[in-house]
């Protein structure tokens, strides 16, 4: 198995298990490889253990399986079975069974290249399989504040006035290697980091191809010759990007060919993928589709696959995807002279023809965990939207998208969608998708829209409909925390616990709030006829 299925976290190298003095491990076989890493530690008494390993593993044994007066063939297949499973290492522990590492096992995994280590009476097998753990999460803490260090640094670069250059520059410099922005006729557009081979530059690019949303993609069944200059020649990926070492890499990842020989390629899904990887010359590729309209695709060249780094590039590629969106629309210059129409005193109707359409819709947006969302989750949330008319302050985020443009659920997120408006009408949109929102959020649902059918209120001249709902909440008007609860509950139907939700409060201050309504306004809340007339009010403020 040359490509074992091994999990996100980082592996321990087996240079760092020797270096623990509390061990006691001694290298006695094997080649000392200092790239040797471990994934995890299994301790088997089979003599097959082949079936048991998922391959990385430091394979830990005291030899109670080696039968009396086994000779070299014993061994000789016990070790290529460890090999074949993709074992990373054999850890052999002397005492009580066997006094010291059979020789004939030292010669075994000399021959097949796998590491055998000498584990001591004094250590146990849990005690190496505690120390791998421990080195795993020194390793996955580094690895989460590297790429929270990248994610940093590439947002700060984002907020640049020219930023795409150092959007790549700070790319190329956390992954320690080379990034390419490609045109939609896959040239490039700018680049950054040391660059690697032409052969490898040119494998790059053969796989930004398969991002363009025109590339056509082999049929089902059809064979293709190795691309030249490269071992591998790249292949369509999945539409999420592969983990790193996993064995189900399969449609987004190619390995390498056999010099001359010609390979089977992956039938294509019926949708362009979003990105793509392969391996050339020990050297990582990965493409990165920076939206299908755009036809922008990032290119990264890194000297290893890891979690870490594909993490960093995803992070680079929803960056550029606002970035260059941005520049291919053409819409930037607009917006901003829309926005300095506004400050200086121009009616809305008058600016929204520069953003894109006359009639908009407003959403509300709130995520579904406890944690606020950062800069670069709500400017995702404006990219899936498809809108970069984000304000991410307050409670929600608020997002002003285009009419036609349909709202669709987001997973992660709870949305409240307002009708279109014209520009004099966004005031009550916002107001709207505010509402929906609430009522989303208390009856779990993903997405609610505001109705657009027309009411019976809508029969009441709107001045006489002001004045009656002045003068009806006057007593609570005062008290914006006693109308927005009364309002909730109202329109979740009289129920505490989903008012308790929507307002993010407990379901005794609701009662008790709506009590203080009921005393102020005078008004037996459990009368529909009472309860109607305070909704029309309500809808008026």
């Amino acid at each position: 198995m040359s490509d074992p299925m091994v999990p996100p976290t980082p592996p321990v190298r087996l240079d760092a298990l020797l270096a623990r003095e509390d061990l006691g491990l001694r290298r006695v076989a094997g080649p000392d490889d200092p790239g040797t890493v471990v994934h995890w530690a299994h301790a088997s008494e089979m003599a097959d253990p082949y079936p048991y390993l998922l391959g990385g593993e430091l394979l830990l044994s005291a030899g109670v399986h080696i039968p009396e007066g086994a000779g070299a063939g014993y061994f000789d297949a016990y070790v290529s079975r460890i090999v074949a499973a993709g074992g990373a290492a054999l850890g052999f522990g002397v005492a009580p069974v066997h006094e010291a590492v059979p020789e004939a096992l030292a010669e075994a995994c000399e021959m097949h290249g796998l590491p055998l280590l000498e584990v001591p009476p004094r250590t146990t097998f849990s005690g190496v399989a505690r120390a791998v753990w421990q080195l795993m999460a020194q390793a996955r803490l580094a690895e989460l504040r590297r790429v929270t260090e990248a994610q940093q640094s590439l947002a700060t670069a984002a907020s640049r006035p020219d930023p795409v250059r150092p959007v790549l520059h700070q790319l190329a410099q956390r992954i320690g290697g080379w990034a390419a922005l490609y045109t939609p006729d896959t040239t490039e557009l700018t680049t950054a980091g040391t660059p690697p081979p032409p052969e490898t530059r040119q494998s790059l690019a053969n796989l930004a191809k398969v991002l363009r949303p025109d590339t056509t993609t082999p049929a089902a069944g059809s064979r293709t010759a190795p691309a030249a200059g490269s071992r591998a020649a790249p292949a369509a990926g999945s539409h999420t990007a592969p983990a790193a070492g996993s064995r189900a890499a399969g449609a987004a990842r190619v390995g390498a060919a056999a010099p001359g020989e010609r390979r089977q390629v992956t039938p294509a899904p019926a949708r362009t993928p979003t990105s793509a990887s392969d391996t050339v010359d020990g050297t990582h590729l990965a493409a990165y589709a920076l939206g299908p309209e755009h036809g922008y695709v990032l290119g990264v060249a890194s000297p290893q696959r890891d979690p870490g780094n594909h993490t960093i590039a995803s992070v680079a590629a929803v960056l550029l995807t606002l970035l260059t969106g941005r520049q291919q629309s053409g819409t930037a210059a607009a917006r901003s002279s829309a926005l300095v129409r506004l400050l200086l005193g121009a009616p809305p109707e008058d600016v929204a023809p520069l953003l894109g359409g006359e009639r908009w819709q407003v959403v509300h947006a709130r995520p579904d965990g406890p944690t606020p969302p950062d800069p670069l989750t709500t400017s995702a949330l404006g990219t899936a939207l498809g809108s970069t008319l984000v304000d991410p302050t307050g409670e929600a985020v608020r997002v002003l998208v285009p009419a036609d443009r349909p709202v669709e659920p987001l997973p992660g997120w709870t949305l409240g969608v307002s009708t279109a408006a014209a520009p004099p009408d966004w005031p009550d949109a916002d107001t709207q998708a505010a509402r929906a929102l609430a009522r989303a959020r208390a009856t779990r649902a993903p997405l609610l829209r505001h109705g657009d059918r027309p009411a019976l209120a809508d029969l009441v001249p709107p001045h006489d409909a002001d004045a009656h709902a002045r003068a009806l909440l006057a007593p609570i008007a005062a008290a914006p925390a006693l109308t927005d609860t009364l309002r909730t509950w109202l329109s979740l139907h009289g129920s505490w616990d989903r008012t308790a939700v929507a307002l993010s409060v407990h379901r005794n201050t609701v009662r008790q709030r709506i009590a203080r309504c009921a005393a102020l306004l005078e008004a037996d809340l459990d009368d529909p006829d009472v309860r109607m007339e305070l909704w029309f009010a309500l809808r008026r403020t």
